[in-house]
């Protein structure tokens, strides 16, 4: 195993070299027994003539283990070898080198843990600290390990090799799932609670009537015996929630822990039900109180018996802003009777009428586990919010509930009225002062009396018994919105406090209890109310002191026989558990690639798991079983190499070293290794070829100019030291090619091809590395004299690898498509009229047309059928070959997905309205206006992001003989024998031909005509089937291989047989995931963007010309609850005016929005996001007045009067009046204003809402359109009336139209409101403010109500989906 690179940082002390001094021996020991101690190095520096058995005590008490509780491995040049304690043999004897750093680790022995010195029971421990070097930790586990945090918290992380080892406390704790924090305080409450936990011991699983997967009771029983016994440092609870039917997203939700109790319980008195444990609960946590109305007149009284699992103890009273100090406090105001007077008078049965009266709560009977909630959880109505009350609840060690029980009170009086709820209602106490959570169950008999024999069964202690012991406080830390719960707990054997925080238990003290009173401690800072103070006592758990009942926890001995069963099944499990973790601590685990003979000859990726122990030879059987080549592959036939997935690279092989063990071979066993392994298959009569360290890989491709192909790669193995000439032979071996005339061009990155000419050369020197791919072509053609840059091999390595795959989806085709085709490859009009007596609308009938008109084409040699391979190894291009040109497929027997070949097309484009013409015709450059230059710096990000391409010389297009058009007007020299175009060197006038970046591409000139391409590209199209029928309404989809270098536009040309229309007619989109679609538009740009399998999607519409805008049109609403809505899609052009759009626009909202306008009664005006902006005049001009970009937004806003907007010197404010008195905002009102002065403002606001201008305020509004801003704080919230002239300096900074002013009278007072006034009103306003988005502080998640399921598991609706 390898070592910590920290390791080699450590400082070695030099021998000393002095005959009276033995020399020593440097020992580091790397403890591997625990997560918490792999990290750590012991370092031991001993006597040379140190013994073993010394030396293992040595370590022992460094270690603070126990002598032969471990094993001790050392680290011999790469291997380790474990130590033998019984030898007498000294360091030096055995090997130790004296003066140098000698590795050896500490391991489990046996597969069990060391045990701690100090650790007289025994017991497995991991931190080798003794109490007094333990900091007791109390709250929330801390974030990071910081000085002085115990060694129990190092590491916060749940992972599991971190809880393998038990805690010196001698108790185990709880994983958390995610936020079963809750969950994990009241487990071990109940565990810690002896009459609980002993009643759930005696009762016994029967396999036969339940699941155990399901059984609460049982899967509990288990979690408590794991507590007891486990020597882990925590247990997970998985199996607990699985039992109460929850899933994995449970464990995501936090809920409130006093729930929880309630529904388990619940869910524990359904599962024993007919058991001896029936009544479990209720004997425990049960208490009874009295639920009464007495009569101030007449000394009547009527009431009502309930039970209760627990008391809710008010923090706060309702109201009031001094909290309770104590428990005692809160509890005398739980019994305070209220009386009921004026409109709240009680109607007395014996007076017939309504008379004051007194109504409270007594306790008749207290439980033996009284339980108390502290009410920390409340409900802010000013807010609206959720909060929980810090302050500071004392609560005694010991609680005397005497004072707060009536004895007299429990004799049944005769004359009075009573109901019995019993215990029909448990956990319910029926009182104002209660929580809500308790509710009576509607099914109660409130008809029947509580007799003197009921009242008498249970008999209540003296008061000087109501003694009540605390032993459990879950305490929480965190705010209304969530937190983290942990439980405080004595126990009851030795008296001591303990925390146990999830998996970590410690020992506390009184003091630490103290700290969870809550309240303020001493200055705190800022957020010291949401942090500092929020951690205290949330539930309170007390036992009622009486040596009669009081029980202790069962001893392993005193187990009943089936749970000494279940300790014995647990204990096989958890060291079968162990078992298992050894070996997989010792599994090496490694990616395993085969090329699967059969299977398509795809490479199939698989993970080996192998013991480090296990040979190459086991681990070829396995590798053998795993890739499934059993009855494919003879055994003998498969091996193991080393292998490089990302480079393609077979590093090495493993001749004569089949009984190797995997840990050697693979550097021992490494959470990832570097590289991967290669099950290598070969036939009966090959034989295996040795891979040797240090030898390349090449692929070599075959070209074969006569039919254009490339052929799929052959692998061959070379030295970096072999000369060009040694490489071709090797080459010539291989392919059964001529070496004298061979030809090899390396491909060392795309775009880059080179030509290995120089004889002597080392294949190093010419860019060699571990993986490479060569193409070779031998021939006795005339092709060898001309120059690499100008040779057809170039010309076809060229366009081999700048062709990609796309997939097109085609609309529905429309009629006059064989004309197109006819015209795009100069066929006779005559044949042409004969195609259209087909099917126009097929696509596999243009296919087999355009094939026939292509056999009469007289096209050059080297533009003549083309291959349609890919560089890709295994991809179904590459395997594609395309026929000769002597070869006469019969195109009406050919299918369309079988023969592809008989259907190939390839159109190279000359111009856009005849048959090749000249290749040397040029047009020039066209010059572009500053409107133009600025129009590209604010295009559409989505544009300019997903549609810009590379503008690299790599990208260039090369052409067969003629000039090429480029992107960005860019031109080209090539330095290297590289990828990039020679052909067109000296002309350079020739690459300034197409137009620089507009996000408004036009495929017209200035005259309207078409842009003639003047350079030829690979475009090859065939019918696709999609496999997903994903084609709907007739749509048909092409399969096309294309340069990637050629332009938008001369793709869309290319297209136009196909769509059948001409490309000014159909727009490009190009399909991301998702299906998300955004339209290509820079017609000049290449597709260099795109990579194999990309899809587009054809559809029918006008495309831009230049200097056209695609605009969508919003409508301003500015009194609406939505003031934005989409109206349509139009198209603005550059030179048009404002009123000229308008007019375009009035057809399109009358046919589209049946909105009839007239053109003096809307606007346009600027859109940003949500907020209007400039008001656009009507004879303003785009691109001069108005900057417009592609996929542009504008408001349409309707007027109500004649446009006040007459030049751009007005300023045109949104104004809206705030009226205090009414506690409303008035609808918006616009105001024109000649000049930014706040004089001007105050005038019109007065003209228009009568407010005197002495008394008139304003302010500006904040946020986006239409800055919404409660009623309840507008009045205070905004800056009113600045202290400024203009409107255009801080703090209002108003410079554009579209500005929100608030104004109102300073004079009027604020509406006088009732608290229920004010929270209705409250509650309006934050459903108003939710539904427009704004203002929204808080957004709390919402809460999954908690539920145990008791048939194990949620049933879900069928109905849904």
């Amino acid at each position: 195993m390898e070592m910590v690179p920290s390791e080699e940082n450590q400082l070695v002390p030099k021998e000393i070299e002095n005959a009276a001094e033995e020399p020593r021996v440097l020992c580091i020991v790397q403890d591997t027994t625990s997560a918490k101690t792999v990290n750590e190095r012991l370092t031991l520096n001993l006597p040379a003539s140190t013994t073993l058995p010394k030396l293992f005590e040595d370590v022992a008490h460094k270690a603070g283990y126990v002598n032969g509780t471990f094993d001790l491995a050392w680290r011999k040049t790469g291997d380790m070898g474990s130590l033998d304690p019984s030898s007498e043999m000294s360091l030096t004897e055995f090997g130790f080198e004296p003066g140098k750093r000698n590795f050896l680790q500490l391991t489990d022995k046996d597969g069990e843990q060391p045990q701690i010195a100090s650790d007289e029971s025994g017991t497995a421990g991991s931190s080798g600290l003794d109490d007094s070097s333990q900091e007791r930790f109390i709250g929330p586990l801390p974030r990071d390990c910081t000085v002085g945090c115990s060694s129990d918290y190092s590491s916060p992380s749940y992972s599991y090799s971190s809880i393998l080892n038990k805690s010196d406390t001698g108790y185990v704790g709880l994983v958390n799932q995610a936020m079963t924090c809750y969950l994990n305080s009241l487990l071990q409450t109940l565990f810690m609670t002896p009459e609980f936990r002993n009643a759930l011991y005696n009762w016994e699983f029967e396999e036969s009537e339940e699941d155990p997967v399901t059984s609460i009771p049982y899967q509990l029983q288990r979690l408590f015996l794991l507590l007891q016994t486990s020597k882990k440092r925590a247990i997970e609870t998985t199996d607990v929630t699985r039992s109460f039917g929850w899933d994995s997203s449970e464990a995501w939700q936090q809920h409130d822990v006093q729930e929880l109790c309630r529904v388990m319980f619940d869910a524990l008195e359904q599962k024993w039900k007919q058991t001896e444990q029936a009544d479990l609960i209720n004997q425990l946590y049960q208490g009874k109180l009295k639920d009464y109305v007495r009569c101030l007149e007449c000394g009547y009284e009527s009431w009502r018996i309930d039970t209760y699992l627990d008391i809710p103890l008010v923090i706060r009273p309702f109201g009031a802003s001094q909290a309770y100090g104590s428990v005692e406090e809160a509890l005398q105001a739980f019994v305070q009777p209220e009386t009921l007077d004026g409109a709240n008078q009680y109607f007395c049965e014996r007076c017939k009428k309504k008379c004051d009266a007194r109504k409270g709560l007594r306790f008749l009977h207290f439980p033996y586990l009284l339980t108390l909630q502290l009410k920390r959880f409340d409900f802010d109505y000013t807010t609206m919010h959720r909060i929980k009350l810090n302050d500071r609840m004392s609560f005694p060690e010991e609680l005397d509930m005497s004072p707060f029980i009536d004895v007299e009170d429990e004799k049944s009086p005769q004359t009075e009225s009573c109901t019995d709820s019993g215990a029909e209602n448990e956990g319910s106490c029926h009182s104002d002062q209660m929580s809500n959570d308790f509710s009576a169950d509607d099914g109660v008999d409130e008809g029947i009396c509580l007799d003197s024999a009921s009242s008498t069964e249970r008999v209540l202690k003296p008061k000087s018994s109501l003694t009540f012991e605390l032993f459990s406080v879950m305490v929480h830390s965190g705010s209304a919105a969530g937190g983290h719960y942990y439980a405080c707990i004595k126990s009851f054997s030795d008296g001591q406090w303990y925390s146990f925080n999830d998996q970590h238990v410690s020992k506390i003290t009184q003091e630490d209890i103290r700290k969870t009173y809550g309240g303020s401690s001493g200055s705190r800072g800022y957020y010291s109310s949401a942090f500092a103070s929020s951690t205290n006592a949330y539930m309170l758990i007390y036992r009622l002191k009486d040596p009669s009942r009081n029980a202790k926890y069962l001893d392993c001995d005193d187990f009943p026989e089936h749970i000494k069963h279940l300790v014995q099944r647990e204990k096989e499990s958890e060291e079968q558990e162990k078992r298992q973790r050894e070996i997989e601590r010792n599994t090496c685990k490694i990616k395993l690639f085969c090329m699967h003979p059969v299977k398509m000859m795809a490479m199939m990726e698989n993970k080996l798991e192998v013991h480090k122990d296990k040979t190459l030879r086991e681990a070829t059987e396995m590798a053998y079983k795993l890739m499934e080549l059993d009855g494919v592959v003879p055994l003998d036939c498969c091996r193991l190499v080393k292998y490089d997935e990302f480079h393609e690279y077979l590093e090495r092989s493993y001749e004569g070293e089949e009984d190797t063990p995997m840990g050697l071979l693979l550097g021992g066993v490494k959470s990832s290794y570097m590289f991967d392994l290669l099950l290598e298959t070969r036939r009966p009569e090959q034989v295996f070829q040795p891979y040797k360290p240090g030898e390349v890989m090449v692929k070599v491709h075959v070209v074969d100019l006569k039919t254009d192909t490339v052929a799929p790669p052959v692998s061959i193995r070379a030295y970096l030291n072999q000369s060009i000439t040694e490489f071709k032979q090797l080459i010539a071996q291989a392919t059964e090619l001529s070496a004298e005339t061979m030809r090899v061009v390396l491909e060392r990155c795309y775009n880059d091809l080179r030509l290995l000419y120089v004889p002597n050369k080392t294949l190093k020197a010419e860019g060699f590395f571990r993986s490479n791919k060569v193409f070779v072509e031998s021939s006795e053609s005339p092709d060898h004299q001309v120059t690499f840059t100008d040779s057809l091999l170039w010309k076809l390595l060229d366009r081999h690898g700048n062709t990609i795959r796309l997939f097109v989806s085609l609309p529905v085709q429309s009629p006059g498509t064989n004309r197109t085709i006819c015209q795009k490859v100069g066929g006779d009009p005559e044949e042409c009229s004969e195609g259209s007596k087909g099917n126009r609308n097929s696509v596999e009938t243009i296919l087999e047309e355009s094939t026939e008109k292509l056999k009469n084409l007289s096209l050059q040699p080297q533009q003549g059928t083309s291959d349609s391979q890919k560089s890709s190894d295994t991809s179904d291009f590459e395997q594609i070959e395309s026929p000769s040109p002597s070869q006469e497929p019969d195109s009406s027997s050919v299918s369309a997905v079988v023969a592809v070949d008989t259907r190939e097309l390839e159109i190279r484009v000359a111009s856009g309205g005849g048959a090749y013409s000249d290749p040397e015709t040029q047009f020039p450059g066209e010059e572009r206006s500053d409107s133009e230059v600025n129009n590209d710096r604010s295009t559409s990000s989505v544009d300019s992001d997903i549609l810009s391409s590379s503008h690299s010389s790599d990208t260039l297009c090369n052409a067969d003989s003629g000039p090429i058009q480029l992107a960005n007007g860019l031109d080209s020299h090539s330095i290297t024998s590289s990828r990039r175009s020679k052909a067109n060197e000296g002309k350079k006038e020739t690459w300034d031909t197409a137009e620089e970046d507009s996000g408004t591409d036009s495929e017209y000139d200035e005259n309207g005509k078409s842009k003639a391409e003047s350079y030829y590209l690979y475009f090859r199209a065939e019918p696709y089937a999609q496999e997903d029928g994903s084609g709907e309404g007739g749509q048909k989809c092409v399969l096309v291989h294309v340069d990637k270098r050629i332009t938008l536009s001369a793709f869309k040309q290319n297209l136009e047989p196909f769509v059948g229309v001409t490309s000014t007619q159909f727009k490009v989109f190009r399909v991301y995931a998702n299906n998300q679609e955004f339209e290509s538009v820079r017609l000049n740009e290449t597709l260099s963007s795109f990579s194999d399998d990309n899809k587009i999607t054809i559809r029918l519409g006008r495309a831009l010309k230049k200097g056209e805008y695609r605009v969508k049109v919003y409508q301003l609403l500015v009194n609406d609850a939505e003031p934005c809505k989409f109206l349509v899609d139009t198209v603005f052009a550059k030179g048009m005016t404002v009123k000229q759009s308008k007019e375009e626009l009035m057809p399109q909202l009358k046919d589209q929005c049946k909105l009839d306008l007239n053109i003096d009664k809307f606007r346009l005006r600027k859109k940003t996001w949500k907020n209007p902006g400039t008001v656009f005049l009507d004879y303003h001009v785009y691109e001069e007045d108005i900057n417009i970009s592609s996929n542009w937004e504008v408001f349409l806003e309707v007027l109500d009067g004649p446009e006040k907007m007459k030049s751009m010197s007005q300023l045109a404010v949104l104004t809206r009046r705030w009226t205090p008195a009414q506690m409303k905002l008035e609808p918006f009102q616009e105001v024109v204003l000649e000049s930014s002065s706040v004089e001007e403002l105050k005038e019109k606001l007065s003209e228009i809402s009568g407010v005197p201008l002495e008394n008139l305020e304003f302010a500006k509004g904040r946020g986006t359109f239409p800055c919404d801003i409660s009623v309840l704080e507008i009045h205070q919230d905004l800056d009113w009336n600045p202290k400024v002239s203009t409107l255009n300096v801080w703090p209002l900074y108003i410079c554009d139209d579209g500005a929100v002013v608030f104004y109102r009278d300073s004079t009027e007072e604020p509406m006088e409101q009732s608290e229920d006034e004010r929270n209705e009103l409250m509650k309006k306003e934050s459903s108003r403010l939710l539904k427009t988005g704004h203002r929204v502080s808080y957004s709390p998640r919402k809460e999954k109500a908690l539920k145990i399921y008791l048939d194990g598991g949620p049933v879900k609706d069928p109905g849904q989906d």
